[in-house]
């Protein structure tokens, strides 16, 4: 491992302009490209405190041992310039998006005498018109077989081209009219060219022309009584608009554009493009890539481009490019679009309309590819076996942990507090044996005691059912296992089901059943347990284990900000290796957790919003409730109401009037609101408003939902 201080330029050494950078390793190889618009701002970045540097970029500076740099004139020539050094060096550290398959092109090759219309994959040729891509083949064949009624552009292969022309018999093609036979002299060279012109504008999307040229001619070969020509041409209009129809119009103003998509987690990005042209989407394409620095969704769309448009020119770069975010700077890019093009490209974030709603459907596709290529990864076999084999070694654990439990605790600024546990067993998800925990134990925000709370819960059950199977008769330590031990809620430890009113929930699967029809709660242990969090969360877990006397179950945390895996008892954490399979098992174990307790915190919070005094009535049903509420204006108001005047109300007698007002009696009222400026406490007609007729059952919130959900975890 290369001390980055040993490389580091003499300071003033470095020029204050735009450039490209190049960091080599002790072999001389290149590990990174990058670009800057200042070069002396940006190397400073990599030779700062070690500590202060992402795990990426640490590894990276540690492994190079040399940086160099070219100076260059724009950002612009820095960006051509960095796209030419990735491509000739496939340095270790960037960004390289590999596709998830070889997608197939529509293709033309107007490079030859006689164009050729066919499927090709890979790289593309210089003089070949490409259209697409396609997500199968079989598409391409489809369209092309219709087009060919209408323009009949050679198919074939050179040999069987060269045959035809030998023997002077074109293939059954050129007998049933799908080819224009130029290998028998049929049609002219310049013929076929035009032909084959016509086609690709066709697949480029200026359709009304040939369609409204066919649709005269059948009209005059009417008018003329040339009944079977007229026939034949109202069959090729309808070949044209089935080959049409195979592309879905997503845009009406039949723009050109390309949509490209993001979707990212710590690891590895997906990227999604949808090809627009014409208004209808003509090709989609998507990528992967793991993620070897750190970086933002900007310069992925910026890579992206590069992968995209590298080695394109002219209309292959279409007017409009819509992303999810911009570049920074955007300049140097749309400016290398253009010059591309050769004409004005816009790059941009869609904000309404049709463009972003179509932006929306690529962004789930992104999504969608992000999730398949984890779970092809993660069902892999070989893959899970070795990941399982990383962390036990990384753990120092006696054999691989096949049962994995997570835990996250999730709330909002303290309120609605509650925890997930999520089960992996052999590297996969058994969503049968997820729960979700209330913390009863305390009111507040404290990560900490909650995650302490949880897992005494979850393993006093564990004892509990352990003493009821009879596979012990006395607990750890000699005590009997969870025999005075109660819930939060007053009631025993082996009483029953788990039911939602306990606060540990099973969910997301149908129930694991024994014996005799209950559910199994919590009847198997892992060998590992995994908290979200550092050496904090840890140290709750173990202390709670501890207490119960378990001393056979490994405790582990991932901390989300450096990727950390902290132990019991370590003041250093374990750091794998960025490509460990163990490390993204442990990621996706936890990030799961994360999902499944903010999901539960969620529903909680809009169950509270959505409660009211009036839910308690016996008999009083949603119709009524709403003639109340638009009656009398808020709850305040009816809770002061007569029972006379609540008999006003359409619908309400008095025996249900008496039931609302001893219900409304009977209720705790809500806590004044207090203003948090002065510390004041204000009285309702001075605080926040209660539920209206105009907007029952809403929750009063400040802030706009973005920032009410950066105050979520």
């Amino acid at each position: 491992m290369a001390d980055p201080s040993s490389y580091r330029p003499r300071p003033g050494e470095i020029p204050d302009t735009p450039g490209v950078y190049r960091f080599r390793d002790e072999h001389r190889r290149v590990i990174y490209v990058g670009k800057a618009n200042s070069l002396r701002q940006r190397l400073a970045n990599y030779f700062q405190d070690l500590a202060n540097l992402h795990p990426r970029t640490r590894s990276m500076v540690t492994t190079a041992a040399s940086v160099e740099w070219t100076v260059v004139s724009t950002e612009v020539e820095a960006l051509q310039l960095e796209y030419s050094w990735i491509k000739e060096y496939d340095p270790r550290f960037n960004v390289k998006y590999r596709d998830d398959k070889s997608y197939p092109y529509l293709a033309v090759t107007m490079n030859e005498e006689f164009p050729r219309v066919q499927v090709m994959r890979g790289h593309k040729k210089k003089g070949v018109r490409y259209f697409g891509p396609y997500g199968h083949a079989w598409a391409i064949r489809d369209t092309v077989d219709l087009l060919l009624r209408v323009f009949p552009v050679r198919t074939c292969s050179a040999g069987v081209f060269k045959n035809a022309a030998r023997t002077g018999r074109p293939c059954l093609l050129g007998y049933i009219g799908k080819c224009s036979a130029p290998c028998v002299e049929r049609i002219s060279a310049e013929g076929h060219q035009e032909l084959a012109e016509e086609f690709c504008d066709f697949m480029a999307g200026r359709t009304g022309t040939y369609l409204r040229r066919l649709e005269r001619q059948m009209a005059e070969a009417a008018e003329e009584m040339e009944y079977e020509r007229a026939a034949r041409l109202r069959d090729d209009i309808g070949a044209l608009k089935k080959a049409m129809e195979k592309s879905a119009v997503v845009l009406a103003d039949a723009t050109d554009a390309d949509l490209i998509a993001v979707a990212e987690d710590e690891l590895e990005a997906a990227v999604q493009i949808f090809h627009v042209r014409g208004g209808r989407v003509r090709g989609q394409r998507g990528w992967v890539t793991d993620k070897v620095e750190e970086i933002t969704t900007g310069a992925l769309v910026e890579h992206a481009l590069q992968q995209l448009y590298g080695e394109e020119r002219g209309d292959a770069v279409p007017k409009e490019v819509l992303v999810p975010a911009l570049p920074d700077p955007v300049e140097p890019v749309q400016q290398w679009l253009t010059e591309r093009r050769g004409s004005g490209v816009s790059l941009r974030i869609p904000q309404r309309g049709d463009k972003k709603a179509l932006m929306e459907t690529v962004q789930r596709n992104a999504q969608q590819a992000l999730v398949l290529h984890k779970t092809k990864r993660a069902s892999d076999l070989t893959t899970r076996s070795r990941a399982l084999e990383e962390i036990a070694e990384a753990l120092d654990l006696d054999s691989a942990p096949l049962r994995i439990e997570c835990y996250d605790i999730s709330h909002l600024q303290g309120d609605d507090v509650v925890a997930s546990m999520v089960v992996f067993e052999d590297g996969l998800a058994r969503k049968s044996e997820y729960r979700r925990f209330q913390i009863k134990g305390f009111r507040g925000q404290d990560d900490v005691r909650s995650m302490h709370e949880v897992i005494t819960r979850r393993f006093r059950r564990y004892l509990a059912e352990k003493e009821r199977t009879g596979e012990w008769a006395d607990g750890p330590n000699g005590t009997e296992a969870g025999g005075d031990e109660q819930r939060p809620n007053g009631r025993d430890l082996t009483d029953g089901p788990v039911t939602p009113d306990d606060g540990d929930v099973l969910t997301d699967g149908p129930a694991l059943k024994d014996d005799d029809g209950r559910p199994k709660r919590f009847a198997y242990p892992p060998q590992l347990v995994v908290v979200d969090g550092g050496q904090p969360q840890v140290a709750a877990a173990q202390r709670a284990l501890d207490e119960l006397g378990i001393d056979d179950i490994a405790v582990c945390g991932l901390a989300k900000r450096l990727e950390e895996v902290w132990v019991p008892g370590e003041d250093d954490p374990v750091v794998l290796p960025r490509t460990s399979e163990g490390l993204y098992l442990l990621q996706r174990v936890r990030d799961e957790a994360h999902r499944f307790a903010i999901t539960y915190q969620r529903t909680k919070r809009a169950k509270r919003f959505r409660s009211s005094p009036l839910d308690d009535v016996p008999g009083l049903g949603e119709t009524r409730k709403q003639a109340l509420i638009k009656h009398f204006g808020s709850v305040k108001k009816l809770r002061s109401a007569t029972i006379d005047q609540i008999c006003e109300v359409p619908g309400i007698g008095r025996k249900t009037a008496e039931t609302v007002a001893v219900a409304l009696a009977r209720a705790t009222p809500a806590a004044p609101a207090v203003n948090t400026a002065t510390g004041e406490i204000m009285d309702d007609e001075d605080g926040a408003p209660e539920t209206t007729a105009d907007a029952p059952g809403e929750p009063v919130s400040a802030g706009t939902p973005d920032e009410r959900r950066g105050q979520e975890r």
